[in-house]
């Protein structure tokens, strides 16, 4: 599908804002930002007076990380991590030995995760595997926990001046076919577009009609942070037993707890000091006591569950609104942002009008097989948790397979994000991939130059081939001139997947000439494909790198990372 097929020439302005999205979670605010980028207007309505400050996910994949340093908020998420080691001090060890030229800096540590409770050990893993390897820019920013990133994010939004209403819940809604009629507790809305991050008791996708077929919890978890008067009497890292298993460190006083019990009657109750002892002290086998509690504690289950659909009209699920799963391999919260990444540009480009509405159908088909794999790999953990003596047999198979090289870099490489892939056409190997850590000569990589959200171009070539071909789309796409080496050319769409790539001068400019087959795979059908129609009275845009003080947050003695 070409995105200038049936495109509005303008955008529908006959409602109080563009696009109205509920939830300011991360994936929220992610996608409000996307949208800001792009130029709509947009705000986010929450239901909540203040942050949730419950323990959640605690750190984020590689492709997160990588849209946060596309914004220019890596160096942000940098700190974050810093600091948070500096605070674990001993309890961390950093994985593996730094080799000089990988990207990172010395004694940052590896990230691996693990697969229900076996920790996969960063020392059997082949960091120098080419997909590993092409991804080291942001390993001092994998160490994020949800309330930082939140409170990150929302300093983000805030400079792009996106409203945030707190206090506002939606309790009905009607799509009238040109807009969203909201009521809310706080004020009626008319908007464009809604989109329902609000979590996996969605009330967008339930007043929506859209089914929300899956199966059904086993298990009961607890996360939290206490004091313990007695912790010698807790085991480091992962313990297994017939009452479920639970989970000390590593952090002090950082505890999980697992029990296959149904899942709890009531999830919505909080989670008090006494009921976590209990827990604590029935699946572990000890007398531990808990004194108090370091902000409170959640509590979670493996409940698993996709949208049929993730849009309906005029309103879009994302993020746990669309999907739901066990924490297990900290999946979620990454999922939901890369939901945000792949539908802010979309939706942007439909409100702006140079995208019709059908550019919309490739966000569901682009980012329901990921939510798909996401429920298996959660569900699988589940399996192998059991206190039964099946799955105690079974973990003892896979802790063997993931104790070798191969097996502990596949499931290194499943966890981190690095393998995802969308099926676009093309056949070069990052196509429908994020794109890779490129340098330039001017010691600038390429996600420095993305911060305003749009396309970047990557040109190569000895005369500046691409950058000519390009040029009708100024305004949508950045290019980005380079010295002569592989690939010769990039387009990498607004959300980091790699729309088209060629490793040859004279493959570049194939299918790229006026009245050019429009399913030929060169960079023209690609810009016509994603970009939308040139426009004749463009002039041709080269960006300059980006000085070292730019972009948000950005440190001016940071040396390039990527």
């Amino acid at each position: 599908m070409d995105v200038n097929q049936n495109a509005d020439s303008t955008a529908d302005t006959n409602h109080d804002t563009d696009v109205t999205v509920v939830g300011a979670g991360p994936v929220g605010l992610v996608l409000a930002a996307e949208l800001a980028l792009a130029g709509a207007r947009v705000q986010v309505l929450e239901r909540l007076a203040e942050p949730d400050t419950g323990m959640k996910a605690g750190g984020i994949n590689v492709p997160t990380a990588e849209a946060l340093d596309r914004r220019g908020l890596l160096p942000a998420a940098e700190r974050v991590q810093r600091d948070l080691l500096a605070k674990l001090g001993p309890l961390t060890r950093p994985g593996g030995d730094h080799r000089p030229g990988d990207g990172r800096a010395p004694h940052e540590p590896r990230f691996t995760g693990h697969f229900a409770g076996m920790v996969l050990d960063p020392g059997l893993v082949d960091w120098a595997d080419p997909d590993l390897a092409a991804h080291t820019a942001v390993d001092g920013a994998r160490m994020v926990p949800q309330r930082e990133l939140e409170e990150l994010l929302a300093a983000h939004v805030a400079r792009l001046g996106v409203p945030v209403r707190r206090g506002a819940e939606v309790t009905a809604f009607e799509d009238t076919g040109d807009a969203v009629l909201l009521d809310t507790t706080a004020s009626p809305v008319r908007t464009g577009w809604l989109v329902g991050c609000d979590g996996g008791r969605s009330t967008v996708r339930r007043l929506a009609g859209i089914a929300f077929p899956g199966t059904d919890p086993e298990l009961t978890g607890h996360l939290a942070v206490a004091d313990i008067a007695d912790p010698h009497e807790l085991a480091d890292g992962w313990t297994w037993s017939a009452r479920g298993a639970y989970r000390y460190g590593p952090q002090p006083g950082r505890v999980v707890t697992v029990e296959f019990d149904g899942a709890a009657a009531d999830r919505s109750a909080p989670v008090t000091l006494e009921h976590l002892q209990t827990v604590l002290r029935r699946v572990s086998g000890t007398g531990v006591t808990l004194t108090a509690l370091r902000g409170p504690a959640t509590r979670w289950s493996d409940n698993a569950r996709q949208a049929a659909a993730y849009r309906s009209g005029r309103v879009l699920l994302a993020g746990d609104a669309a999907h739901v799963h066990s924490p297990f391999g900290g999946q979620g919260l990454n999922l939901g942002i890369g939901d945000a990444m792949n539908l802010g540009w979309k939706l942007g480009a439909v409100v702006a009008g140079w995208a019709p509405e059908g550019l919309l159908d490739t966000y569901d088909a682009e980012r329901r097989p990921l939510g798909a794999w996401v429920l298996d790999w959660t569900r699988a953990q589940t399996g192998v948790l059991r206190g039964d003596a099946k799955s105690a047999a079974l973990r003892e198979v896979l802790a063997d397979l993931l104790a070798t090289r191969d097996g502990a870099t596949h499931a290194v490489k499943k966890i981190s994000g690095v393998t995802q892939r969308l099926d676009l056409p093309g056949d070069h190997p990052l196509v429908g991939r994020a794109a890779p850590d490129l340098r330039l000569q001017d010691g600038t990589r390429l996600a420095d130059h993305g911060h305003d959200g749009g396309f970047l171009l990557l040109d190569r070539t000895p005369d500046g081939t691409l950058a000519r071909l390009a040029a009708p789309w100024t305004g949508r796409v950045r290019t980005v001139t380079d010295g002569r080496a592989t690939p010769v050319g990039v387009l990498v769409r607004p959300d980091g997947v790699v729309a088209w790539a060629c490793d040859t001068v004279a493959g570049a400019v194939t299918g790229s000439v006026a009245g050019a087959d429009p399913g030929a795979e060169g960079l023209g059908a690609a810009l016509h494909r994603w970009a939308g129609a040139p426009s004749p009275s463009s002039s041709l845009s080269v960006a300059p790198a980006p000085a070292r003080g730019s972009g948000p947050d950005r440190e001016p003695d940071r040396e390039p990372a990527g």
